[in-house]
């Protein structure tokens, strides 16, 4: 009776186990297409040859709708880089994982503002990405959460 016991806890314990490491966060976990919260554009996040990850903004509302041709850097406070288009830009660089569950490190680049903020960003599930950027340190900043697409044209925009 006692052995069936101590089986039974032993199994459940190795099947608990085993449902953890499933759920634990891979520094790729973060890889491919992220809608921003204002479904305003999609980021493509990729690796770099050094094991850092960036994003590359791969598609905005407004030029994919037909509402402007173009849009460009125009808020950058470098006057040589305000006629660069914005569509192909890399906005988020610099996150290394921390072998947990958050990129740090980066720095984020807000286009309709034109500032740079030090960043992190963090996995709440495998869809759902917090990304904070701040200024100092991350209790005086802000979080926006994008969500994972299948590809850099929004699944919304595609069924329309």
């Amino acid at each position: 009776m006692l052995i069936k016991k101590i089986s039974l806890i032993c199994t459940l314990l190795f099947f608990s186990f085993g449902a953890f490491a499933d759920d634990h966060v891979k520094a790729d976990d973060i890889l491919g297409y992220w809608l921003t919260e204002e479904k305003t554009g999609v980021i493509h996040i990729q690796k770099d040859k050094d094991n850092t990850y960036y994003g590359e903004i791969v598609w905005i509302k407004d030029i994919h709708t037909g509402k402007v041709k173009e849009r460009f850097d125009t808020e950058n406070p470098e006057e040589k880089l305000r006629k660069r288009p914005i569509l192909g830009m890399k906005n988020t660089w610099g996150f290394k994982f921390d072998g947990d569950d958050e990129w740090s490190g980066g720095s984020i680049y807000d286009p309709k503002t034109g500032k740079t903020y030090s960043a992190k960003m963090e996995l709440d599930d495998k869809n759902e990405l917090e990304l904070r950027g701040y200024v100092g340190v991350p209790l005086f900043g802000k979080t926006t959460e994008w969500t994972r697409e299948k590809s850099k044209v929004p699944e919304y925009i595609q069924k329309k």
